[in-house]
């Protein structure tokens, strides 16, 4: 029986880190295509040449065409320009929607049934940007955001408490940026609230952190931003998907309807399953709560907004 394809766009950091993630999980083949002439390919082989040792059987190759997409069962996308040192997510906004314009044409026509993953920044942003571009339903148009954002949530809880990260759960709502909506009430060791177990003013501590996490990354590394966190939360939503586990993940999707939004892609818990989002899942929020959740909704309805503007060049 043949292996699920799946195919990366975007060989550099991201796109490398997550095909070395997948790789482990023996889930499926994995092809890189990158703009660069040689970056795919030689990625590629020294992941394939690691297989042996790793003892993993699986196919990984890399390519330059867009012929490679062909009959992939998802796609992720994490082409474009990292941010660098003083650089919002927005400022990003108009050179990168132009680069997941070309990508999500060229995917479409090549694999018209596959489950597009984006990475791209400004992600929610850009996640709208390829549901347009692709005309695909929504349940086939994710973003990376929430597994991230929940994971760096997760290892500041565990590294405050001095505890095991195994044990530790968080849930982030919203868009991924400095208004995304760390909830400490759905944030738990072991089943047990993180507000049981830390004073208030710590839990905003590490919520105002979370909310900063990519910004303090780039900041250390000064060329670039994060991959390690970002490829293996690629990696955890793919295998979702192509194992049908139906795992619960918060995932940045078009709601309609859901928490009182309509039109607009927010981070939301999601059921992943064979058919990329099985169902939303709406938790009961505080007033507090939704309000910020629909504050942060509104500033990437902005930033749709100016995609939408610039698609109709």
């Amino acid at each position: 029986m043949a292996r699920p394809k799946v195919t990366i766009v975007g060989a550099g950091n991201v796109g490398a880190t997550a095909a070395h993630w997948l790789a482990t999980r023996e889930v499926c083949d994995l092809h890189l295509v990158d703009i660069v002439e040689g970056i795919p390919q030689g990625k590629g082989l020294d992941l394939q040449e690691s297989a042996p040792v790793a003892g993993l059987d699986l196919t990984i190759t890399g390519a330059n065409d867009y012929a490679a997409v062909a009959g992939s069962d998802v796609v992720v996308i994490p082409a474009g320009f990292p941010r660098k040192p003083g650089m919002s997510r927005t400022d990003l906004l108009t050179k990168n929607a132009e680069i997941v314009r070309a990508v999500v044409q060229q995917v479409a026509e090549r694999a018209p049934n596959a489950i597009l993953v984006m990475v791209t920044n400004p992600l929610d942003i850009m996640t709208h940007c390829a549901w347009r571009v692709s005309g695909f339903p929504r349940e086939r148009v994710i973003g990376m955001a929430g597994v991230l954002d929940a994971a760096r949530f997760q290892a500041f809880i565990a590294m405050e408490l001095g505890l095991s990260m195994k044990d530790v759960r968080a849930m982030v709502l919203g868009g991924h940026g400095d208004s995304m909506v760390p909830l400490p009430r759905y944030s738990t060791v072991s089943g047990v609230p993180i507000t049981e177990l830390m004073p208030a003013a710590r839990i905003d501590a590490l919520v105002d952190r979370t909310r900063k996490g990519g910004g303090e990354i780039v900041a250390l590394l000064k060329a670039g931003s994060a991959y390690y966190a970002p490829g293996v939360a690629v990696a955890a939503m793919v295998e979702s998907m192509l194992r049908d586990q139906r795992r619960l993940l918060p995932c940045c999707v078009r709601c309609e309807g859901e928490y009182g939004l309509d039109g607009v892609f927010a981070g939301v818990p999601v059921v992943l399953g064979r058919n990329g989002v099985e169902r939303v899942i709406e938790l009961k929020l505080t007033d507090a709560e939704r309000k910020a959740l629909h504050a942060s909704a509104a500033d990437v309805r902005t930033g749709q907004a100016e995609v939408d503007q610039f698609l109709a060049k």
